[in-house]
Order: C-alpha cells, then structure tokens, then sequence
C-alpha cells in the first residue's frame, strides 16, 4: 500500500523548496503536457473540422481549452499543496467528431455550458466524493494498472514501427535507471528530442508565433443539444476522466478530496465554453507521470508539476494553434514510447499495491484484466466498464458490499 499523503492548506508553510527539486517535477509536468497535445489534441482538431469552425474559431478553442485547463491545474496545485494535473476530455472530444455533424455549433456550446453547470453542481454536492471513498484500495489500483498497461505495451509496439528510434530510448531508460535512477525520464526527453533534431525531424523553420485570439460564441440552449451532447459529455467525462483520475491520486497516497477539483474545474469549463472549450477535467494518464516518484521522491513536493504543467498549458495556449501544432508534429513512436516508459514505474507499484492483499487480490485481478481489456459499450469507455467489473467480483467473491468492507476494515484499525 502507498504512503498517504494529505492536503496541505495554502496557508500553511510548504516543505522549503531549492534549485535541485525542480528540474524532476518541471520535466514530469513538460512531459504530460507533450503526451497530452501529441497523443490526443488531434481529436480537437477533427471535431472542428467536422462541425465546419472556421480558423478563427479552431484557433479559439485551443486557446480556451489550454488556458483553462492550465489556470484550474495551477490553482488547484497551489491550494491543495498535490500535483493536480488537469487536461481537457479526451473521450468527450472523440464523442464530438460524430456529435458535431448534427448540432449547430452554437448549441453544441450552450451542451458545453449545461455539462460544465452540472459538474459544478456535483462538486457542491459531495456526492462524487462519497462514491470514491466506496472503492477499496486493491481494486483501485487494479483500475490504475489496468487503464496503463497499454501506455506501457505501447512504449515496447513502436520497436516495430521504428527500431531505432525506439530502441535508442528504451537502452538509454535501462543504462539511465542503472547509473542515475533519478534522471532516467529527463535523460530520455532530452536525448530522443536530441536525436529528432539531428536527424531534421523536427522542423521549426515554418512555425510562427501567433498570439491566439479568443472568440465568444453566443449559447443557444436546445432540448436536441441537452439529450444529444450535454446529457453524453457529462457521462462520458465523468466515468472516463474523472474516476479514474481521482483514482490515480489516491492510489499514490494523495488523500484529497474530490469536491474542489469537480467544483473548479467545472466553473472553468462554464466560463471558457463560449470561446469554444468542451470539457476540462482532472487527467488520468498523463496525470500519473507527475504523481509518482518520477516526478519527485518526496511526495510533498510534487505539486510542482502541477504548476510547471499548468504554465505550459498557459504557453501552448496564448499561442493558440501554432505550439500545438508543434508538439502534434512529434513522431508517435517517440510520443507512445516517452509515455510508456515514463509510466513503468506507476504500472509496477499499481500492480504491486493491487496484488499484495491476499483476501482481495483475485478482485483486483478481475478489475485489472476487465481495465486492459478496455470495453466499449453504450458509448461509455473500459474504465467504468473495468471498475464496474471488479466491484461486483468484489462482492460476489466477498459477501458484501465495497462500503461494508471498508467499515470493517476501519473497525480492525
């Protein structure tokens, strides 16, 4: 089981901070934020052309999406002392390339506003809170791993696509974690971005900078937009990013409530959804590159990656389309193959924290297979499927239910 971690209050001292415990979390916090617009950020992209958006309004959809994401992720960092890493919906903007063929745009935006509203609303409430709290520890991390394994396939599949390249960061992550543990993940950025360059695969020359400009986009409210887009972008977000999100904290010991980060980030997606922003959420993946000990070996400093993700963020977004373009111009073998190897450690400790109770391990097993297998049913993505899948194994295999255990548990402490 990992250690736990509280929220520290803004107001309270932080443990003191030097120059040497930054380079790891700011590279952690870098690294996300490159998976994030090179892996998925091209899903945004589709949408938009799918629903007709001019340049102008494209252009204001990444700005709204990247500033909001990154002053929510910084916000919630400061405040709650936990690398809290916040990314826009990936499953919501998948859900939207086939969704926006058949909405106007500006009720497509006022389906924005009436999910935000909701997630806003569920965070006031406590209620997302109290169902987190029912998922045992085990099946938790059985979750986790499950989601990761296939970042973690994924960094060893490109060795079939491209040997070199692959195998160059794969030997230099193995050489790095022998000689100096610590710097493995920054080693590996900095010399695949260093072997890209040498081999001009990386093409700077035709990128101007250009200052985003946001444009407001008036909501037109639909009973067509709420049942079509709203009611789905809501559920979709919810089960695909927000659980499992939640989840990756408390699974590297980070005890935080749920209640602030669905409240905040929701506000944010109500007021950046008129200059286009889907949904932005705390980040399940990505997240767990800054949540780790990868990021930082003392957990109470980790909330600098949340900070240094955020500030890239707010980067990539005052530019609009034009960094987002650059890191999307990243080759994906080095994109999968970064990830992966930047997530083996979260994978082994999830697997270890998941196996390592005996009375509840085959359940955690159950959840981690069903979590791999990455379901799709009804729309909704294997996360929910996954944790569905091991909660009723959790049950059947036990004779209660997760809260009872849970009960029981705290009754033996």
């Amino acid at each position: 089981m990992p250690s736990t971690h509280t929220a520290m209050p803004s107001s309270a001292s932080p443990p003191s901070l030097h120059a040497r415990d930054l380079l790891h979390p700011v590279v952690a916090g870098l690294i996300s934020v490159i998976v994030n617009y090179g892996g998925t950020f091209i899903l945004v992209f589709q949408a938009a052309k799918i629903a007709g958006l001019s340049p102008e309004l494209t252009a204001s959809w990444v700005w709204s999406v990247s500033i909001g994401v990154g002053v929510t992720g910084i916000v919630l960092s400061w405040r709650l002392r936990a690398p809290i890493i916040t990314a826009w919906s990936t499953p919501a903007a998948a859900f939207l390339v086939v969704a926006l063929a058949h909405t106007p745009y500006a009720e497509a935006v006022g389906a924005y506003m009436l999910s935000a509203a909701a997630f806003v609303l569920l965070g006031v409430s406590g209620y997302f809170e109290k169902v987190i709290r029912l998922i045992p520890a085990g099946i938790a991390a059985g979750l986790l791993a499950g989601i990761l394994l296939q970042f973690g396939i994924g960094a060893f599949s490109g060795m079939s696509v491209e040997p070199l390249l692959a195998g160059l960061l794969i030997a230099a992550y193995v050489a790095f974690k022998r000689f100096t543990a610590r710097y493995a993940v920054v080693g590996i950025l900095v010399l695949g971005l260093a072997f890209l360059l040498t081999q001009g695969r990386v093409d700077l020359s035709q990128v101007t900078l250009t200052l985003a400009v946001p444009v407001f986009t008036a909501p037109v409210f639909s009973l067509n937009a709420l049942l079509s887009v709203a009611l789905p972008l809501f559920l979709i977000t919810l089960t695909g990013q927000y659980m499992p999100g939640m989840l990756v904290l408390r699974n590297d010991g980070f005890r935080i409530s749920a209640n602030p980060i669905v409240t905040l980030t929701g506000l944010g997606s109500l007021l950046m959804a008129p200059f286009g922003s889907h949904a932005f959420n705390i980040a399940a993946i990505t997240a767990a590159i800054c949540t780790g000990k990868e990021a930082h070996e003392e957990p109470s400093k980790r909330w600098i990656a949340g900070i240094a993700a955020g500030v890239f963020y707010i980067l990539v977004g005052v530019f609009g389309v034009t960094l987002a373009a650059v890191f999307m111009a990243l080759p994906a073998t080095f994109i999968t193959t970064l990830a992966g190897l930047a997530l083996l450690g979260t994978i082994g400790s999830s697997l270890a924290s998941a196996m390592g109770d005996a009375k509840s391990r085959e359940a955690a097993l159950i959840t981690f297979l069903a979590s791999a297998a990455n379901i799709q049913l009804l729309g909704i993505g294997g996360a929910f499927w996954g944790l569905l899948i091991g909660l009723g194994a959790y049950t059947v295999l036990y004779g209660r239910w997760p809260h009872k255990a849970a009960a029981l548990e705290g009754c033996k402490n």
